[in-house]
C-alpha cells in the first residue's frame, strides 16, 4: 500500500460512491407540492460516459454539448424509485417545466462539482 506524506495509508474507502440508495425529498416551488424519490449515485465513470454521449463535434470544429440529453440520461439512471413508477423517456417527455424543474436538481453538474450543467459556451476547445 503507497504510504502518503504523513505515514498513514491512502484510504481508497473515501473515495468511492455509496453502493446504497438515498431517498430524496423535493419541492416544487410553484405548487409547494412535496415528493420523495429514491436515487442512486452516478459513478465518475457512469458520469463521463453520459458527458461523451452529449457532446459532438460540429462542422466547424466547436464542441456542443446537449444539456437535455444528459439530464434526462442521468434521471433515467439515478432514479430508481419515484411516485410515478419508472422514469423513462415517455414519463420524461409528459411532464411540464415545474416537475422537471425540481428533478433537475438531482443531477450532477457535467463538468465540475460546483457549476451547473454546462452549455456549449462554457465548453474550452483545447
Amino acid at each position: 500500500m503507497t504510504e502518503n506524506s504523513k505515514g498513514q495509508g491512502f484510504d481508497i474507502s473515501k473515495y468511492r460512491i455509496a453502493t446504497g440508495v438515498d431517498r430524496r425529498k423535493l419541492v416544487i416551488e410553484e405548487t409547494g407540492d412535496k415528493f420523495e424519490v429514491t436515487v442512486k449515485q452516478l459513478s465518475w465513470a457512469k458520469r463521463n460516459q453520459l458527458v461523451s454521449k452529449c457532446l459532438s463535434l460540429g462542422t466547424n470544429g466547436q464542441n456542443n454539448f446537449d444539456g437535455d440529453l444528459y439530464i434526462r440520461e442521468c434521471l433515467k439512471q439515478m432514479i430508481v424509485e419515484a411516485p410515478w413508477g419508472v422514469t423513462n423517456e415517455t414519463f420524461l417527455a409528459s411532464i411540464d417545466s415545474r416537475l422537471g424543474s425540481a428533478l433537475e436538481t438531482l443531477v450532477p453538474s457535467a463538468f465540475g462539482e460546483e457549476s451547473p450543467v454546462a452549455t456549449p459556451t462554457d465548453i474550452k476547445k483545447g
